[in-house]
């Protein structure tokens, strides 16, 4: 064992983000946390590394153990060059032996001035900074929350060969899918305040998990269909008996005092978009440069309704610059861009817009837009915040008080709430969790216009894209059909890029003979079960009965050993036989259920 928490307790004033939490890692044991954002990931992460300290409860590690820690927004000094920062903690000795390691480190990483002071650098270079800080630090165990945001595909294929060499202890918060699949062995949910642990990768998760909500809500049909009978017993009871069994009674309070399964909410993003003319936007021979380094390189393209277009490429190559100009915020060199009349751009940028710390979330989405129209009807600010999880009392609350995650939500709320028709998208799955990504998903998939989205989630892109264009040095831009797997297949082969994905096997089901659907049977009762259905709660209590009078029979036979013997033999049976026609019981009834139901 590496690391153990034990009945970890957090609250933030009427937020509880963990109920007695317990967490253990062991040795090459890679542990990934997922969860709505503002449920307490970030939170856990930084409990778990020492830089936070629980309400109640303890953190062990082990004898000696190191921690590298990656927090969500590194803490920097801005006066620091980019080398220096990195060995800020660590001896002069340390810093001899591996400055070459973190130098080739730090290039992967795109960062290519080494002697740059932290306070000239991006949030996303500064990300990759610390990053390559945390993966030089010595240590059993590495902490890291969200490690692959500002990273392009390349870099974060890197960075997955890494983790998996790792031979310690790690725990990380990412929302990168495929991530998820090749480099954990454990996924840990939070939710509710509470862990739920599985020991697999992200699709044998989604299997177990679905296999345990599959059987939570089996035993919840159960009990309630219990509850339904015992109460129809108290009821029978109070009117024919004075006495009743006081454990079964007991046993009934107990059942109905139990918590029914809590399901999560999630973001519900209805279709707002504008009416969309003929002419979207054209790019004409567009050439951009920045200094001596060209970025794009006369390119042209018309952008159709139906375009789902991916953009890939390395960090720094010009794939927001595209954007950008297709926006309008930058306007090229050479060359035009022709907007049509009815064009509304929706432009969800790497870097949320300056949000104001001090705004209430309410007023800040009101400021847009009061309400706003969608085929499931008409909704106001307030509505559109509840669908995307911000509760009453976070709508009243300040912006500055939200975690990173929510911020990001809101943000999202406010491009999508102002009816854009065309939506651009720059680097969209950063801080967003998996749940959220999988609605806005599906959103984008049903959206009556054009989406381009510049993004490094490989996952992401193999959902919502239909080509893919992939920016080079220079500023030339090759133009892919298919998703991001099939771009892969297709580029000149890379000796760093080794993903593959099999073609799925998808085909349609043979139509019916005849064009017509058989006939479903109709359910009903035979003969032998309408009898068994209409005798079997006389059945139960003459069992109860039983099994109440053998636990009379043994308070009066303590001292016959023999017979005592034969009434806990004979009791044991009919507890079993009384288990076998509680089962049949709830079989019977939810047969009948579905019989009125079909009637």
């Amino acid at each position: 064992m590496l690391l153990s928490a034990e009945h970890i307790y957090k609250n933030y004033g009427t937020r509880q983000l963990l109920d007695d939490v317990n967490l253990t890692l062991n040795e090459r044991e890679r542990i990934g946390i997922i969860g709505i954002n503002g449920t307490g990931k970030s939170t856990l992460l930084k409990i778990l590394a020492g830089r936070e300290t629980p309400d109640t409860g303890t953190v062990t590690v082990r004898r000696n153990g190191q921690i590298s820690y990656l927090p969500q927004n590194p803490d920097m000094n801005d006066d620091l060059t980019v080398v220096e920062q990195i060995f800020a903690e660590c001896s002069p000795q340390f810093r001899e032996i591996h400055e070459y390691e973190v130098i080739a480190m730090l290039t992967r990483l795109g960062i290519m001035e080494h002697d740059a002071k932290i306070g000239t650098l991006s949030g996303g270079q500064q990300k990759r900074v610390a990053l390559a800080a945390a993966l030089i630090h010595p240590s059993d165990i590495q902490i890291l929350d969200e490690p692959t945001n500002h990273l392009d595909s390349d870099m974060v294929e890197w960075l997955e060969q890494r983790l998996i060499r790792f031979t310690g202890g790690l725990i990380m918060v990412t929302h990168d899918r495929y991530f998820l699949e090749r480099v954990v062995n454990n996924i840990t949910e939070l939710s509710h305040a509470k862990l739920y642990s599985y020991e697999a990768n992200y699709s044998k998760y989604l299997e177990l998990k679905a296999q345990r909500e599959d059987e939570t809500q089996a035993w919840e049909r159960k009990r309630q269909s219990i509850l339904r009978m015992e109460y129809q017993w108290i009821m029978r009871g109070a009117r024919a008996r004075s006495t009743k069994n006081r454990d079964r009674i007991e046993r009934y309070y107990a059942l109905k005092d139990q918590q029914a399964p809590v399901s999560d909410n999630t973001v519900a993003m209805a279709a707002i978009s504008s009416r969309l003319g003929k002419q979207l936007i054209e790019l004409k021979g567009i050439s951009k440069k920045f200094g001596d380094t060209c970025v794009i390189d006369n390119f042209s393209y018309n952008i159709r309704r139906d375009d789902r277009i991916g953009i890939v490429g390395r960090n720094g190559v010009g794939k927001s610059t595209l954007l950008n100009v297709i926006a309008g915020r930058l306007q090229p060199d050479s060359g035009n861009v022709e907007v049509g009349s009815t064009v509304r751009i929706g432009y969800f940028m790497q870097e949320n817009r300056e949000l104001e710390s001090g705004k209430r979330v309410r007023d800040f989405i009101s400021e847009i837009a009061g309400e706003v129209k969608t085929k499931e009807g008409t909704f106001t600010a307030s509505q559109m915040l509840e669908r995307f999880l911000f509760t009453p009392d976070l709508q009243y609350a300040a912006i500055g008080s939200l975690s990173g995650g929510e911020k990001r939500r809101l943000y999202l709320l406010s491009i999508l709430i102002a009816a854009p028709n065309i939506l651009l998208l720059d680097e969209p799955t950063n801080d967003l969790d998996i749940e959220t990504l999988t609605i806005f998903e599906d959103y984008l998939e049903s959206f009556p216009g054009a989406v381009i989205t510049a993004s490094h989630d490989r996952y992401f892109l193999d959902k919502t894209a239909s080509s893919i264009f992939e920016v080079k040095d220079g500023g030339k831009i090759t133009a892919y059909s298919g998703n991001y797997s099939d771009y892969a297949e297709k580029r000149p082969p890379d000796p760093e890029i080794s993903e593959k994905r099999e073609e799925p096997q998808a085909g349609r089901a043979a139509p019916e003979k005849g064009g017509t659907k058989e006939k479903q049977k109709k359910l009903k009762f035979t003969f032998r079960e309408q009898r068994e259905f209409e005798t079997i709660d006389e059945e139960i209590s003459a069992l109860e009965e039983k099994i109440a009078e053998c636990g009379r029979e043994i308070e009066k036979a303590a001292s016959d050993y023999v017979k005592l013997m034969e009434l806990t033999a004979q009791t044991e049976n009919l507890k079993a036989e009384l288990e076998a026609k509680t089962e049949r019981w709830l079989c019977l009834n939810e047969l009948a259920d579905r019989i009125n139901a079909q009637n």
